[in-house]
């Protein structure tokens, strides 16, 4: 049920906007303030889907009311509505962040087509958000050990800024989840993160993939088509093991990186894109640079932040921890019945030699939910985790 505030300092005007929204639809609760310190208490202590708020108020007026808004639930669509509308106000507000400003006397059809438009905005902030959670949710960092205490440090430190990372660590340690981690807690979360695995596509084809090709320019090029980075313009480009990534692949990546411009195979013209890169690789940078397979200057530019990843054996203390989240995630996927590790079993998993770290972790788990006991026993572990 859309919850409404009208902060209107005009008793008339708050009874006749409170009339049309109720008769406009039997759902929307229309509640009223007399002026704009009480409609802020009433935005401090409820939470509203609209705000329809008057500009000359006295005490304070709606630019404040809007101001406060903004900074305490800036979530909630704001409708100025003024007698004295000059184009100067509507600017400032929508400048401001107001969704929209309406002359008195309002026209009735665009009071309520703006009605509905901002009521659907918060509609679709709303399930952005939840549908954000979820997605959090699946790239959780699990443990609590030095090394992930660590990492999560560095997430929150380096996430708000535009600096490149380079993360680093064994195959299936879970790098990924640290990228978006980093994309998910910045301000480009907005918009999309990309992510090319640069192993799994052939060094003839990775430069049109990052940037895109012209009609004509090789021979199944059958149209224009745009590239990852340009898709990642405004958010973020992962770079998965770029250490397979070739050496021309590499120059071009140099050049995005040093100019933001970015040209697609076949064209002559320069594309100007806003994407932060974050790379991961689960090779020795230094060691590819001493033999020529990576360029040193990409890789100054990429390892702005460095992060390195454990590898499960190094974090041992965190096998509990994770046998529990991913038995319980497993077992929900498996519309199975969630199952317990006893205290030996968990013991003879901490003493696992676990080369493939999280990922072969995961994939023994959901072995032994689906082959084992009720409760997962040394037994268990002994027939079901055998490499």
């Amino acid at each position: 049920m859309p919850k409404i505030l009208v902060i209107e300092d005009e008793a008339a005007i708050r009874r006749v906007l409170t009339k049309i929204l109720s008769e406009e639809n039997d759902t929307y609760q229309v509640e009223e303030a007399e002026d704009g310190l009480k409609g802020i208490e009433k935005i401090k202590n409820e939470d509203y889907d609209l705000i329809l708020c008057d500009i000359k108020m006295p005490k304070m007026d709606g630019v404040e009311v809007l101001e406060a808004t903004k900074k305490i639930k800036p979530e909630i669509p704001v409708v100025m509505i003024s007698g004295h509308g000059d184009l100067e106000t509507a600017v400032n507000t929508m400048r401001l962040g107001a969704f929209d400003y309406i002359s008195k006397p309002p026209d009735l059809n665009r009071l309520l087509n703006t009605v509905r438009n901002a009521l659907d905005k918060k509609q679709l902030v709303v399930e952005n958000k939840i549908l954000k959670k979820r997605v959090s949710k699946n790239y959780q960092m699990i443990g609590e050990s030095e090394g992930i205490n660590h990492i999560r440090t560095m997430v929150d430190k380096v996430a708000t800024t535009d600096a490149r990372v380079l993360i680093t660590g064994p195959n299936g340690t879970g790098k990924e989840l640290v990228a978006h981690q980093l994309h998910e807690k910045s301000d480009r979360s907005t918009f999309p993160l990309i992510e090319v695995n640069c192993a799994a596509i052939p060094s003839e084809l990775i430069e049109s993939e990052l940037f895109g090709h012209v009609k004509g320019a090789f021979t199944s090029a059958v149209k224009d088509r745009a590239g990852k980075f340009e898709a990642a313009n405004k958010g973020t480009i992962f770079l998965d093991e770029i250490g397979d990534m070739s050496l021309p692949a590499q120059a071009k990546v140099l050049r995005a990186l040093q100019e933001n411009l970015i040209q697609r195979v076949g064209a002559d013209k320069d594309i100007k894109v806003d994407v932060r890169v974050i790379a991961a690789t689960n090779k020795d940078l230094k060691v590819e640079i001493a033999e020529g397979r990576f360029r040193e200057d990409l890789y100054h530019r990429l390892a702005v932040i460095l992060i390195k990843v454990p590898a499960l054996n190094d974090r041992r203390d965190d096998i509990p921890i994770l046998l529990k989240h991913f038995a319980q995630k497993i077992a929900e996927e498996q519309g199975a019945v969630p199952k317990q590790f006893n205290d030996k079993a968990i013991k003879l998993l901490q003493e696992y030699d676990w080369t493939g770290n999280i990922r072969e972790l995961r994939n023994v788990v959901e072995r032994l939910i689906i082959l084992g006991d009720t409760e997962i026993s040394v037994q268990d572990v002994k027939l079901f985790a055998s490499k």
